[in-house]
């Protein structure tokens, strides 16, 4: 192959058919995170790193690629040598951590593109793409990119995709939506726990309402199951479960799968929980169910980590410092999309 013009093919489509900005891969940074073994404080944004699936809103186009595309060969053979070669590439230690998605048809002719995932540790999780032609032994890999639009810069997420009612909020409401997507085992969540609740609460009381939703991390063994007690303590007082959220991001480092059910009844008795009710609760479907839906929900909206926040759909990812959530609530306190 002439890999020249494949590169300027490449390069030249996305301009055209996409009418984008094309961001490079910098994967000489992504290799080191990698050998360090990432955890969630590798996803605060030093630069806004956007972990989601922005190629999937690109189906038109790949429709249109479709007929012509070339379909490679994705035998197990062939998925194994390209697995060792990312590997060195990307320098993940262990190769059981990478994974290599289906060939899909890229926006462009001709040009077939792969979803690269490396798991990072504690549940963390990072991507990228591959882009190559009908061989598939070479190729272009590239981090995630958005469209843009001078008049909208925002990258927004569309709220009406996540079901919000009947879930823990807090502030009386306002032009304002953040929707946080949070784990009680991951400790970045409750470095952001008081912060949050001083801005809705306090900087901006009135004007902000958080929406709170139950991300459980894999690797964290007593996330989903706090999640679902502190569900059964919402339904009895909608107030509590802050209190008891609380305590779990308090007491994180004493918590243990083994001890995780009398930390639960201790806060609950403290909080003047019916503890039948909130046993009952917790061995039924509905918590479990709503946990469960926070799940999906966040997997649709392509969340990878915790605590993820959508500030009227906007994606502030990680712990940023507090003028990031100024700088975002003050611009979309202003913007015509506030709702």
């Amino acid at each position: 192959m002439n890999w020249k013009p494949f590169a300027v093919r490449v390069v030249l489509g996305f301009a055209l058919v996409l009418t984008m900005n094309f961001l490079p891969a910098t994967t000489g940074r992504i290799s080191a995170a990698v050998g360090k073994n990432l955890n969630a404080a590798d996803f605060r944004p030093r630069a806004q790193v956007r972990i989601r699936d922005i190629m999937s809103t690109w189906r038109s186009a790949q429709a249109f690629a479709a007929t012509d595309s070339p379909k490679p060969d994705s035998s197990t053979g062939n998925d194994a040598k390209l697995r060792a070669a990312l590997q060195k590439r990307l320098l993940v230690p262990n190769l059981s951590d990478l994974s290599i998605g289906p060939p899909s048809p890229a926006p462009l002719q001709g040009i077939t593109q792969r979803t690269i995932t490396v798991s990072a540790g504690e549940g963390q999780k990072f991507q990228v793409e591959l882009f190559t032609d009908s061989s598939g032994d070479k190729g272009i890999l590239a981090q995630r990119f958005a469209p843009f639009n001078v008049a909208d810069p925002w990258e927004r997420v569309d709220l009406k995709l996540l079901h919000l009612n009947d879930r823990p909020t807090l502030g009386t409401g306002g032009p304002v939506t953040i929707v946080e997507f949070a784990d009680f085992e991951c400790p970045f969540c409750a470095k952001a726990f008081n912060e949050i609740e001083t801005l809705v609460n306090t900087t901006y009381k009135g004007q902000v309402k958080l929406v709170w939703k139950a991300f459980p991390l894999q690797g964290h063994t007593w996330a989903e199951q706090a999640a679902i007690a502190a569900e059964c303590v919402r339904q009895q007082n909608p107030q509590a479960f802050w209190t008891i959220a609380g305590d779990f991001y308090r007491d994180q480092s004493e918590i243990t799968p083994q001890n995780l059910r009398d930390h639960i009844y201790s806060y609950s008795n403290t909080l003047g929980i019916d503890s039948k009710a909130l046993n009952a609760c917790i061995l039924g479907s509905t918590a479990d169910a709503r946990v469960d839906q926070d799940k999906k929900d966040g997997t649709a909206v392509h969340v990878a980590s915790t605590p993820s926040f959508l500030i009227n759909g906007v994606p502030v990812i990680g712990l940023p410092s507090g003028n990031v959530f100024d700088f975002v609530i003050t611009s979309q306190l202003r913007s015509p999309h506030a709702s």
